[in-house]
């Protein structure tokens, strides 16, 4: 019932926006926002005048000020949020977009927190976090999985297998939510998440509430037209298999995948997205890029398609590391490297 990334400025929710080299890499977001350093609320307070000029009193007991982000990013990097919000109902969902829109509020939605750098000045705005059950939860459903935008990939691969259902374990492993994965029509093995989704449940840009087709969401490489709305839920059409032989082949790619992740450091997150012709890991290695540093930010030697955030790294580091790499694969081989990172 969701996920992470969403933009609500002149437009509306952007989801795993992927900033192409034209427009570089997104500039340092403008400076802290009002009482940014200031203690944080102590929950068990009266809401603030803030919360109340913003929000409406029934939406005051998910909504706290100033929250810190970092320790729910993988990157462990970056501010506080203006304004947390973690509804347990999707109906509070719905009014906290209304609230956002209306209030004129930058709105993101965090699943997580694979994919995601917040700047040191922090969040000016709403993100709303999807971890209640009502955001998160997992149903089968004959040979379906309904699945929640807020739930971990991962787990849903674990349940469909063990239900006999095959379509989705070749994507164990790869971190981040549901919702994550279905606007960015996650990739691997040769197959997309996006050809077994049957229908995705979204509210769109003008805040209403409904029911997309897989058809009609747009799947190509990497992407989904699903960007500007915010994802609640998604219906996959399975196929049902041996048990056996599904379990077998999804712990061979789990072993792998570990394999190939850096043990150095839990800090870490791939910011590019594999081009079509060749995977972002061997494209680095090509152009003698891997291990590059700037400061305490590096991609790592091994498996160059994972940035390493190592202590006091900072976001300023992390997005000049990017650009760098961009600027030297654009040149030496004309290849545009698109970002999987967002950048807040």
């Amino acid at each position: 019932m969701l996920f992470a990334g969403g933009l609500i400025e002149s437009r509306l929710p952007i989801l795993l926006r992927t900033a192409k080299l034209a427009s570089s890499v997104p500039p340092p977001g403008g400076g802290g926002f009002r009482n940014s350093h200031r203690q944080m609320n102590d929950v068990s307070s009266a809401p603030s005048e803030s919360l109340t000029e913003y929000f409406p009193e029934d939406l005051l007991h998910v909504v706290r000020e100033n929250q810190p982000l970092r320790e729910t990013l993988w990157l462990g990097i970056g501010g506080p949020a203006r304004f947390l919000a973690e509804p347990v109902e999707i109906d509070q969902i719905e009014k906290l977009y209304t609230a956002a829109r209306e209030k004129q509020l930058a709105l993101r939605v965090l699943g997580k927190g694979s994919n995601v750098l917040v700047r040191e000045a922090g969040f000016d705005g709403l993100v709303i976090k999807l971890s209640a059950p009502a955001t998160s939860g997992l149903e089968i459903q004959g040979q379906k999985l309904v699945a929640g935008a807020g739930a971990k990939l991962t787990h849903a691969v674990i349940k469909t297998v063990g239900e006999g259902l095959g379509g989705l374990e070749h994507l164990v492993g790869i971190p981040g939510s549901i919702g994550a994965a279905v606007v960015g029509n996650v990739s691997a093995e040769g197959r997309d998440i996006g050809s077994v989704v049957e229908s995705i449940e979204i509210i769109d840009e003008e805040g209403k509430r409904k029911t997309l087709t897989g058809d009609e969401a747009g799947f190509a490489h990497r992407q989904s037209t699903l960007m500007g709305t915010v994802v609640l839920s998604v219906a996959f059409n399975l196929e049902p298999k041996d048990v056996s032989a599904l379990t077998k082949r999804m712990q061979k790619l789990w072993i792998h995948r570990g394999q190939r992740r850096p043990s150095e450091s839990n800090r870490i997150a791939m910011p590019f997205i594999d081009p079509d012709s060749i995977s972002a890991c061997e494209l680095i290695n090509s152009t003698g890029l891997a291990g590059i540093r700037e400061g305490d930010v590096s991609l790592d030697s091994a498996a160059p398609h994972y940035l390493i955030a190592h202590e006091n790294a900072t976001s300023d580091q992390c997005v000049k590391l990017i650009g760098r790499v961009r600027e030297q694969v654009l040149m030496q081989t004309g290849i545009d490297l698109q970002l999987n990172l967002q950048i807040w």
